[in-house]
């Protein structure tokens, strides 16, 4: 098995996700002594999402869920008990070696759509599903000046900040990673306008920026050093109205779905995740892939116990020996720090059933559904050198780094998948999906589409067409995701280094 194999279901009591498995998902709370199935009696009470013994489970066997180990019983655990961090502990360890084994034959990809978005063509040959003003500052002094000049701009189009403490002070790849993210945010074809914004003294001044951007069209990308001129403000609207017009150029004219590129991300993980919500985007995901498009998968430490699922669907073996660099360079990263790699998950992951993190990232990878990985980024690199299909984004997994990394990568939306909600928005749509009936009716202004259909009886097919024509929507400007209608976006840049 590469991933989730098609949902046995037993409404409305419990899932078991694959015939290997020997624990299943409740659906609802269990008190002691519920049937479970039709042999199953509930020892305890079991929270809604939590996984139940559906065996006898040795000390120091396997506990088996989506086909694939878990973690380790450190206990005898009885048919029909809670099976949680009181009971499991994780086989995850160090810096691993690999062996290339790819699987035989790559499943077959869904259909492929003839579909169109609505998008905007840039000079650069990029396609944007938004035509915005971006202020993008050099350093993190200068954040009021850019608020300033969005409270008091007057124009046709959005105008945005992203306020960041970071650019000056910085040495090393710390330095380099700001340097990096904000060049994405300059080159993000969702911005029609930029205006680079700096103070004129930081390590990130704009010379040196430049650099790092590259090249750029000059009517797109407009530069601002505050310390050079007397009036600021009335400089930087001056720039702004310049951008607001060149912005009035573009229109939207039909673009095919294979431009479309996706940034794939989970947070706030429950137990029914790995069941609904993340295998709805993997299946997504499969349809954009299929059709020529490009999603992109990060949150490396959440890939850890499921790595070699991604690995053996490498297309040769110069991605796999990067997607190895990937996995064994982060866990690196933890030893550096005298972290331990096999950390647990965050406290709303374990309330809402999720035990070890391997547990987390058999579920968190189906994102990336059953499409063979094309290629391997480093953090802040941007995808126009990589090849489309399904690509890996070196990162961290937590929420606000990870869609900002996205962003700068150059995903045109993100597709975030969660069990317990969040209002957390990049700068780019951010499209939440909920896991479970209950979050999307509870949370509707933060839930953009709901999986927890998927447990009763809707049928993935079914919904993975909904969920299309949703994005398409979404990519052609006629729906905003609810982090753009509540003006949630933030962007924030992984820091690993020395601040002076």
């Amino acid at each position: 098995m590469t991933e989730v194999d098609t949902l046995a279901t037993y409404p409305p009591t419990a899932i078991k996700i694959n015939n290997q498995d020997n624990v299943a998902v409740v659906l609802q709370d269990t008190k002691k002594g519920d049937t479970i199935f039709d042999d199953i009696i509930a020892l305890e009470f079991i929270p809604a999402g939590h996984k139940i013994a559906l065996s006898i489970i040795n000390f120091s066997e396997n506990v088996i869920k989506y086909g694939q180990p878990i973690g380790r019983a450190t206990s005898t655990i009885q048919k029909g008990a809670h099976i949680h961090t009181h009971n499991i502990k994780t086989n995850l360890h160090g810096v691993l070696d690999y062996m290339y084994e790819p699987i035989s034959q790559a499943p077959s990809p869904t259909e492929k759509s003839e579909k169109t978005f609505m998008g905007y063509k840039r000079s650069d040959g990029q396609v944007g599903i938004r035509n915005e003003i971006w202020i993008v500052n050099t350093v993190g002094c200068v954040n009021k000046t850019a608020e300033k000049l969005v409270r008091e701009a007057k124009t046709k189009h959005s105008l945005y900040t992203f306020v960041h403490p970071y650019g000056c002070s910085q040495l090393g790849d710390d330095h380099v990673y700001t340097q990096q993210i904000l060049a994405g945010m300059v080159k993000h074809p969702n911005a029609g306008g930029i205006l680079v914004l700096g103070l004129g003294c930081e390590n990130n001044h704009i010379d040196e920026f430049k650099k790092i951007i590259g090249d750029w069209d000059d009517k797109r990308v407009k530069f601002l050093n505050t310390q050079d001129v007397d009036d600021e403000i009335a400089e930087g609207l001056k720039i702004i109205v310049e951008l607001d017009e060149y912005l009035s150029t573009f229109e939207r004219e039909p673009i095919p779905i294979s431009r479309l590129i996706l940034g794939l991300k989970c947070g706030g993980s429950d137990g029914l995740s790995g069941i609904t919500a993340n295998p709805l985007v993997g299946s997504l995901s499969d349809r954009i892939i299929a059709s020529g498009g490009t999603c992109i998968l990060t949150e490396v430490p959440e890939m850890f116990g499921a790595e070699t699922l991604l690995m053996n669907r490498c297309v040769d073996e110069t991605v796999f020996s990067k997607t190895v660099n990937l996995i064994n360079n982060f866990k690196e990263y933890f030893i550096r720090y005298k972290q331990e790699i096999y950390e647990n998950p965050s406290p709303g992951n374990k309330e809402g059933g999720i035990s070890t993190l391997e547990e987390k990232s058999l579920g968190c990878t189906q994102k990336g559904g059953t499409s063979q990985v094309t290629d391997v980024l480093n953090y802040g690199e941007h995808i126009s050198s990589a090849i489309p299909g399904l690509v890996l984004l070196q990162g961290p997994g937590n929420d606000i780094v990870a869609v900002t990394n996205l962003m700068a990568a150059g995903a045109h939306m993100i597709l975030f998948t969660t069990g317990r909600g969040t209002p957390l928005g990049a700068p780019i749509p951010t499209v939440k999906i909920s896991s479970n009936n209950h979050l999307a009716k509870y949370k509707p202004h933060w839930i953009d589409f709901n999986a927890g259909g998927l447990v009763e009886d809707e049928d993935m097919k079914v919904l993975t067409d909904k969920f299309l024509e949703y994005l398409v929507s979404v990519a052609s400007g006629d729906t905003l995701a609810k982090n753009e209608k509540h003006d949630y976006r933030e962007i924030s840049i992984f820091k690993d280094g020395v601040t002076l």
